[in-house]
This record gives structure tokens, sequence and C-alpha cells, in this order.
């Protein structure tokens, strides 16, 4: 029975393999028959059109298939580009104030190596700016040597202000702004005085200058430091920069005069300040302030003189009129 089966195998083995080399033969000779040719050219000229549309369609259909792929490699670029473009942008801004801090620390520096006093630098932490109140919290307070009196000096030597209140690591500076800031002015052209006082806005007024100083816009106006010869003094150094005029108010039926500042020191914007510890302004000690011995007499060697008193006037009597 398998022998059977293999024979039948064998036999339609052997019938396909004689139709397929039958049939090419025949299509060999078919082929090189010129009728045939010609006839194969027709059908390849009359579906070349289609043939020419399938292949512009194959081909316009790979290229969709290729801008897809290239879009969604642009948008991942893209994305990475954003993403490489935000870091130097974030990275940027950080070097930006790295810089910006740096360049505020050399001219605080600066200006440091140019005082006669003591000064200690410290940070602005806090402000508080509103209508009534203009004054910055320090991040140094005693134990850096600041105690209340002690004047703020912002960068370029401008006036800021005066600590008046202080703790151990923190002092309060009531800036110039302040409307009870008070600081005698004086005008760098002329050597024109008057008092300097905040007023409600941050702005500063220039105010009981004489009437015959001449007072230009744009003078500057530094701290006067003025001195008595009892031992009083100003509470601000003197030359310290306070401001610039802007503006200038002239009455002339007045014997003073009125000039707007704008303040020398970014008092709005105030990072770091300087604070000089060593200037005593002011009355001095209660012990060292000079005394009335009276009589002309004077006080045991090495304190202070005795006041001279002067001289009082003296009410004359009126008679009262006789009934």
């Amino acid at each position: 029975m398998t022998a059977i089966l293999a024979t039948k195998a064998a036999r339609r083995r052997g019938i396909l393999f004689t139709i397929l080399l039958v049939a090419t033969v025949l299509m060999m000779a078919f082929s090189s028959n010129p009728t045939v040719r010609e006839f194969q050219n027709a059908i390849g000229f009359a579906f070349r059109p289609i043939q020419g549309a399938l292949d512009s369609a194959a081909s316009s259909i790979a290229s969709v298939a290729a801008a897809i792929v290239e879009i969604d490699r642009l948008r991942v670029d893209n994305a990475a580009l954003r993403a490489e473009n935000d870091r130097l942008t974030t990275e940027a801004a950080r070097l930006e104030e790295i810089r910006r801090e740096n360049d505020s620390l050399t001219a605080l520096l600066q200006l440091r190596a140019g005082f006669d006093f003591t000064t200690t630098a410290a940070s602005v932490i806090a402000r508080e700016a509103s209508e009534f109140r203009r004054l910055v919290v320090l991040d140094k307070g005693t134990n850096a040597g600041i105690a209340v009196g002690d004047v703020a000096v912002a960068a370029g030597g401008a006036l800021a202000g005066r600590v008046v209140e202080v703790g151990p690591d923190s002092a309060k500076v009531v800036l110039l702004t302040d409307a009870e800031s008070t600081v005698i002015g004086q005008l760098t052209t002329n050597a024109a005085t008057g008092e300097v006082v905040g007023e409600l806005g941050g702005v500063l007024i220039m105010r009981q200058i004489d009437s015959s100083d001449v007072v230009t816009v744009g003078d500057e106006v530094v701290t006067a430091g003025i001195e008595l010869g009892v031992g009083v003094r100003s509470p601000y150094p003197k030359g310290l920069l306070v401001g610039q005029v802007v503006d200038v108010q002239r009455d002339s039926n007045s014997v003073v005069q009125t000039a707007y500042l704008r303040p020398a020191a970014p008092l709005d914007r105030l990072e770091t300040l300087l604070v000089i510890t060593d200037y005593q302004g002011g009355l001095p000690p209660i012990e060292q302030q000079p005394v009335d011995c009276g009589n002309g007499s004077t006080l045991p060697q090495g304190e202070q003189p005795c006041l001279v008193p002067s001289a009082s006037p003296v009410p004359s009597r009126v008679a009262s009129p006789k009934p």
C-alpha cells in the first residue's frame, strides 16, 4: 500500500514538472515571436498612464510617511531645544544676578576703602514702604557693632538713612524719604544750606534755603555735617551725597525758597548697605557735655570747660498808672 502511494506521488511530480517545462518552452517561443512582442508593447503602452499614476501615488504615500516621520523627529528636537533654551535662559538670569550682586559688593568695597570711618556691610532682609513709613531691616545688629544712631550709606557714598532700632542680629534703618527724617543739606555749588525732609510718596524736599542763594536744577546736595563749638555736631558725617535738585520753587515775597530733590541712592531697591559704626553725632554723652560752673570758674583738669552763661535780658519795670 505504501509503495502504491509513493508511486502515485512520484507520477504527479513528474507530470507537474513536464507541464512547467512545456509552458516554459512555449513562453520562450512566443516571446521571440514579433507578433507577441508587439502585443506586449501595446499592452504596456496602454497601461503606462495607470502605472505612472500608481507610481506617483506610491511616491506620494512614501513622501507623506517620510514627512510624518520627519515632523515627529522635528517635534522631539524642538522640545529638546526648547528645554535647552529655558535652561540657558535661567542660567543667564542667574549669572546676571550674580554679576549685579558682585558689582554692588565691589562698589561698596571701593566705598569702604575710601572712607575714614569704620563700617559694617549688611544686607536688606525686609522693607516697609507705606505712605507714612520708609524703613528697611538689616541682617546685622549689635553683634556686628551696630548701634542706634549709626548712619547707613549706599553705593557711591549716597546717604540712605539712620539706625533707629537695633537687636543682636538685626537693625532698622529709617530712610531719608521717611516723613520723620530730617537732614541738614548743603549745595555743592555755593554751600547754601537747608533742611532736607522726607515727604509722602518718597520725595525729598530741601526747605528753608535763603532766597538770596542761587539754586539750579541739577545741583547736587550733600550732608552739611555742621559742628558746634560746644561738642555738638550733626548726626550725619559731612559730604555724604543726599540727592540732586529737580525743581525749585521761589516766592518773590518770601525770604526762603524750596528745592525738590531726587535721592542719590535707589532707596526703594536697596540690597546692601554700609553702616558707619564709629561716627559719634548729635549731643555728646551727658558726662562730656559742658556744664555751667558759675562765676567763670573751671572744672578740674581733663574735664570739659564750663559754659559761660549768656546775659539774660531783665524786663523793665513799668509803673502802674495811678488811679
